[in-house]
């Protein structure tokens, strides 16, 4: 409890230390444990804990802070991703340890190189082990006491608390400070860790779940939350406390304060009458007795304040806001915003604190009842109450059924057909039989699961917004009872595959071993991967795609793949993939993580597969299928983007290998640059044999290109369409595969200009 943690003074008992950890505490030894330090240094080393302690050791006060204290009010404002820590998410203790700049001086730092110091610890977690980084100015710093602590209060560290070694920033969120830390690496670019990137952050309120990833708010790096901002709270009177205003003239009120970066408190405030006026508190400032820092001008410690005020004030407060609230200031005049801020991961919340009070009658007298904000943690209680749902949301819920129907999985895998789709996502049943033909990627890709438990699988694919859509389904809950055929399904065997010959299965993950790769350019590759046997076809309609999955850092990951091979190369499939690797692009730093995946596989590595799925399908001499509306077409067109080019190449080979099929296809295909053009001798030769097949690149620079370039510059134009598309007749369909951004505002703009409706194009 906030009180408790106050009323024990200064120094915080470890029983009472905030402890915040990402996953279990491993299990660290002090005779093995050793910690690396490796990058920008001319003499690498690896330490044991008794040649850490051996090095020269300081020892001072710091106060450490969770990012999220104070959270669960921003919580009961809109919800965070995080959980419900009150204003108690703080503590400070005596740390003893080797200064990082000592240590990494003696590895003869490059500090004409360096610019980061990144930190490793030794958890498994389900995205890997935790890691953050620092800048270089903090690190070496010679008056920031950046240190590797091996003690608090004068003994080894608890295991709660980062044993045998850990990490302490001064003046930085306790986010940063790694505990049980393995490695040190000196770097010129920041830590590329799971969790730098995808925690302690600070986004603006506009910014959702769904936003952060669709936008890359993740990897900006001004969002990062590292120093600490200006906080206080007002721990006496407690929640629930009774004051008895008739038989007491003041009351003493208490709480804590605290700054980042070094920034000493140089006041606090507290208001009785709504911040109309404020009263100055006594504030002491017990780290300047025990700590050099304050001498130096760094103050790395939270102060205790009290303010005397009399009853007849506190009652004046009812007639008026009913509270009181706190405010502190720090030698920068950085002060605490009146309103809190909301924003996604509910961090760095410093509003004033404010403590509400009502009149209650106790044994015949008065008393001034008091509530804080919130309690921590799932309890109710405090006086912010939790958002009241929208209008539209009670309706939804009204409409559901509560809990009267109950499946059990062999009820729900009987409705495994586009007559009756059901399916089980987080023990919930849906009948999406309504939704088949409304679905963006098609039916096939709700019929696979059909029938099954697709809990993993949808939350790996859907965002936010589908999960959210997927409430207008709902039908019932699962119960206990025979599985049937819901649920995982296994991996078919080799003798059931050899039936029909057919490689993929639309219910099933099928695994394919790769036997070939090979590297097209610096960023592209070909993969071949073996069908069951030399006889089998991979079953695959002309146009359609797969699903990929595999698992990263224990985290389900799925996405869809059009091979370049075709029915007829029997025994294997191919694919033409690019590689997005990380630290490329300034708002994707971490990359495609399939596609590295992929491009880290050797011979012999399985890939996971099931399908087919799609809505427009090639059947053969200009007649297509999309969602099962068949249409014959004399004109074909496409344009695609980057690796959106696999679908169309798939139709266009098809189309090349039938001498009869006389379609005529036009293809406007838009890369970075020349270099990057997937599959551009294929396209050639097909176009040097095929006069029916006609091919149209456009690229964004010449950068690099030593050609004599004769096609396009520049993004997808109205004249590109008209010139190299087929002209809008009702003979003509035209087929759209790329990044988003291309197709709305560069496709589909251009298409409708020229007379193409929504029926005459579809994105693949």
């Amino acid at each position: 409890p906030l009180t408790s943690l106050v009323e024990n003074g200064f120094i915080t008992p470890p029983s009472l230390h905030f402890v915040r950890n990402h996953g279990p505490v491993p299990d660290c030894k002090w005779e093995s444990h050793k910690v690396e330090v490796q990058g920008l240094v001319e003499k690498p080393v690896t330490l044991t804990m008794d040649e850490i302690t051996a090095m020269p050791s300081f020892t001072i006060p710091v106060t450490l802070v969770c990012a999220g204290n104070r959270r669960k009010e921003e919580n009961m404002t809109k919800q965070t991703i995080g959980f419900n820590w009150g204003a108690a998410g703080t503590s400070t203790n005596m740390w003893t340890g080797v200064r990082l700049r000592d240590l990494l001086l003696s590895c003869e730092i490059d500090l004409s190189k360096a610019k980061h110091v990144c930190f490793v610890g030794s958890e498994d977690l389900p995205n890997g082990k935790y890691g953050t980084s620092i800048d270089i100015a903090t690190a070496m710093d010679s008056y920031g006491d950046v240190m590797l602590a091996y003690k608090q209060n004068d003994l080894p560290l608890l295991p709660d608390h980062g044993y045998p070694v850990r990490v302490i920033i001064p003046g930085w969120i306790g986010g940063r400070m790694v505990k049980w830390l393995r490695r040190i690496e000196v770097t010129a670019e920041p830590s590329d860790n799971y969790y730098h990137f995808f925690d302690n952050r600070i986004m603006p309120p506009h910014v959702d779940a769904e936003l952060a990833k669709k936008e890359g708010w993740w990897y900006k790096p001004e969002y990062l939350f590292n120093q600490l901002n200006i906080n206080s709270a007002i721990s006496s009177p407690e929640h629930g406390e009774h004051i008895p205003v008739s038989d007491v003239e003041t009351y003493t009120t208490k709480g804590y304060a605290y700054s980042g970066g070094g920034r000493k408190i140089t006041r606090v405030e507290l208001t009785v009458d709504g911040g109309l006026t404020w009263k100055l508190c006594n504030v002491s400032y017990p780290e300047a007795k025990i700590s050099p820092a304050p001498a130096y001008g760094r103050h790395w410690c939270w102060v205790m304040w009290q303010c005397e005020v009399s009853t007849v004030e506190l009652v004046n407060a009812l007639s008026r806001t009913g509270e009181i609230a706190c405010r502190a200031w720090d030698e920068s005049n950085n002060t605490q915003p009146s309103n809190l801020t909301w924003n996604l991961m509910g961090m760095g919340n410093n509003c004033h604190f404010r403590i509400k009070m009502n009149a209650v009658e106790k044994d015949g007298k008065i008393h001034l009842a008091c509530e804080h904000p919130t309690i921590a943690g799932p309890s109710t209680g405090g006086w912010m109450k939790p958002p009241e749902k929208k209008v539209e949301e009670v309706k939804k819920q009204e409409t559901m059924p509560k809990s009267g129907k109950t499946f059990t999985p062999a009820e729900v895998a009987k409705h495994n057909s586009e007559d009756s789709a059901w399916i089980i996502v987080h023990d919930k049943v849906y009948d999406c039989t309504p939704y088949l033909k409304s679905h963006p990627g098609g039916e096939a890709s709700i019929l696979m699961n059909a029938g099954t438990d697709t809990t993993e699988e949808f939350d790996a694919i859907h965002s936010q917004k589908a999960q959210k859509l997927l409430e207008d389904y709902y039908i019932g809950d699962l119960v206990a009872g025979d599985s049937g055929v819901a649920g995982s399904s296994p991996v078919s065997s080799e003798a059931e595959q050899e039936e029909d010959l057919v490689a993929l299965n639309p219910k099933k993950w099928i695994d394919f071993k790769l036997i070939e790769r090979e590297e097209l350019t610096s960023d592209s590759r070909r993969f071949r991967f073996a069908l069951q046997s030399p006889n089998h076809k991979l079953g695959l309609p002309v146009g359609h795609h797969f699903l990929v999955s595999t698992r990263i850092d224990g985290k389900l990951v799925i996405r869809a793949y059009t091979p370049t091979s075709s029915n007829d190369d029997l025994g294997y499939f191919e694919l033409v993939i690019r590689v997005y690797f990380k630290n490329v692009h300034p708002k994707f730093p971490m990359g495609g993580i399939m596609s590295q995946h992929l491009d880290s596989l050797q011979i012999g590595d399985y890939i996971s597969a099931r399908g087919p799925l799609g809505h427009y399908e090639y059947v053969g001499h200009g007649e297509i299928d999309v969602n099962h509306n068949r249409m014959q077409k004399k004109h074909l067109g496409f344009i695609c983007g980057g690796t959106g080019i696999t679908p169309a190449f798939q139709i266009i080979k098809a189309i090349s290998k039938d001498p009869s099929d006389t379609t005529e296809v036009y293809l406007l295909y838009a890369n970075r640059c020349p270099d990057q053009i997937l599959l551009r001798s294929e396209l050639d030769s097909i176009t040097s044999r095929c006069t029916n097949i006609k091919v149209w690149y456009t690229v964004d620079t010449l950068q690099g290109c030593t050609e004599e370039w004769k096609f396009s510059v520049g993004f997808v134009t109205e004249d590109m369409v008209r010139e190299h598309l087929p002209k809008y007749s009702s003979d003509a369909f035209v087929g759209l595969c790329g990044p988003p951004p291309m197709i709305q505002y560069a496709c589909e703009p251009n298409l409708k200009k020229l007379g193409f409706d929504q029926s005459s194009y579809v994105c693949f």
